[in-house]
């Protein structure tokens, strides 16, 4: 992200303008406030986090400012360092997946399966990204990457883990995972005109669900 004294090209442009529609700051949508104040105390919150998820995904931590998040959420850098400290503490808040996991694994194991999908497609749309794909795309160098693949395991995979029941619960568990991600990344790469985006989560689930359900149960003869 530029700060206020860089020269911005029409590529940072483009990308700032893209950051600040995730974060649902862009004056297009109304979602935008003044630099000083943010949109509210949760709102700005939420703002900032959104932006900050989408900086340290695409750029490595040492390239990612304060300043920069500040112009993507549409708040001042101030507002950030009130909130959260400095540019560690936000990292480590974008790096906690615990959030997510606490919704998505809030359903009883006969219907997970169908619970994970709609619960995915909800928190894309609420935080208008995907709570999960980070650890996939995060371009940090190989500590932070580490880091933040450590937290996705203890905080996701290992989680679910403890939760399944019958043999082989980590190997399945981490099966679910990649389902999840593979979800997010379809989700991702086919929008806005793909057939994913003009279906409802409720269809999606009817295709998509049956066979994290399967990983879930772990049984093999379920049809």
């Amino acid at each position: 992200m530029s700060t206020a004294d860089e020269p911005v090209s029409p590529a940072t442009a483009d990308t700032d303008r893209t950051a600040r529609r995730e974060a649902g700051t862009s004056p297009a949508d109304g979602g935008g406030t003044g630099p000083e104040t943010g949109a509210g105390p949760e709102t700005g919150r939420e703002a900032i986090i959104r932006a900050a998820r989408r900086a340290f995904t695409l750029k490595p931590y040492a390239e990612v400012t304060m300043r920069g998040i500040a112009a993507a959420a549409g708040v001042s850098p101030s507002l950030i360092v009130k909130r959260f400290g400095s540019k560690e503490a936000l990292f480590n808040t974008v790096v906690d997946f615990r959030p997510a996991a606490a919704e998505l694994f809030a359903a009883p194991l006969p219907g997970l399966g169908r619970h994970l999908v709609l619960t995915m497609v909800e928190l894309r749309d609420r935080l208008r990204g995907d709570p999960l794909l980070r650890v996939v795309f995060s371009l940090g160098i190989e500590d932070e990457r580490t880091l933040l693949r450590a937290r996705f395991r203890e905080q996701v995979t290992d989680r679910l883990a403890e939760l399944l029941t019958g043999p082989d619960a980590r190997l399945r568990a981490e099966l679910v995972a990649g389902q999840l991600l593979g979800l997010g990344a379809t989700l991702s790469l086919h929008r806005p005109d793909g057939a994913t985006a003009g279906t409802t989560a409720e269809r999606l689930a009817d295709l998509y669900a049956p066979g994290i359900q399967y990983l879930v149960d772990g049984s093999a003869d379920r049809t």
